[in-house]
């Protein structure tokens, strides 16, 4: 989903994560798990990256209200992503990649306050691929294992390819980190690419046995196909001359 040198297109490691080479699912248990991750999601990775809602928004060619339509879908995903977060905060499993430093909603807040005006909250609404998206998200509270894989694909890909994607909001709607782009201003965390790697090991850290292993795998590609939808009903509105 974003552009970027190919050794840092990891796919939470754009627009959502996944770089490298495809490869079995049933990669050996030696292998880092945010490997296996990478390579088992690297073509549902190029399919969120190359869709034509995302080209349009990378090359400028997106309406305002295009990019403001993606916002608004951001902020319901985003609120059930962060409120099962915090419900499973002390889970020896999902708690080691809930970090308060990356929550978005309240950056969102202020996104959605430039771009809609400050009645916002009263012009935007869920499409139905973000209900389904949410609604998903939501039954992991009850699947700690299972909410790693959507964290870890929203998250990651906002650090890397969600960086390209502030720049070019930036560029085309004047927007910057104070609103309109403050969703992808993490400048809180410090060197982006070492708190990347810190978030890699963490994810190796999980104690999942091989099963489980795969099972996150399945949630983390269905992760993928459901912001897909959720891109390819945006596109259908905002980006119509651009193929899917």
């Amino acid at each position: 989903m974003s552009p970027g040198p190919a050794a840092d297109r990891h796919p939470a490691e754009s627009l959502y994560p996944s770089g490298g080479r495809a490869a079995p699912s049933g990669a050996p248990q030696h292998t880092p798990f945010s490997e296996q991750l990478k390579q088992a999601t690297w073509s549902a990775h190029e399919d969120a990256e190359g869709h034509g809602f995302t080209r349009a928004l990378l090359d400028g060619s997106l309406p305002r209200e295009g990019y403001a339509a993606m916002v608004a879908q951001h902020y319901f995903a985003y609120a059930a992503l962060e409120e099962v977060g915090r419900a499973l905060a002390d889970d020896p499993v999902a708690g080691r990649v809930v970090l308060p430093g990356l929550f978005r909603v309240p950056a969102l807040e202020r996104d959605l306050a430039v771009l809609y005006g400050a009645d916002w909250r009263g012009r935007i609404a869920p499409s139905p691929p973000t209900r389904t998206y949410a609604a998903r998200i939501e039954q992991m509270a009850g699947d700690p294992a299972g909410y790693v894989a959507h964290h870890y694909t929203r998250y990651l890909g906002d650090l890397s390819g969600g960086q390209f994607i502030r720049t070019a909001a930036g560029r085309a709607y004047g927007l910057d980190e104070q609103g309109g782009t403050a969703f992808y201003d993490f400048a809180h965390l410090g060197s982006l690419p070492r708190f990347k790697a810190g978030y890699r090991a963490r994810l190796d850290a999980l104690e999942l046995d091989a099963a489980e292993r795969e099972r996150v795998v399945r949630e983390t590609r269905l992760a993928y196909q459901l912001n897909v939808e959720v891109l390819a009903d945006l596109g259908h509105t905002y980006a119509r001359g651009t193929a899917a």
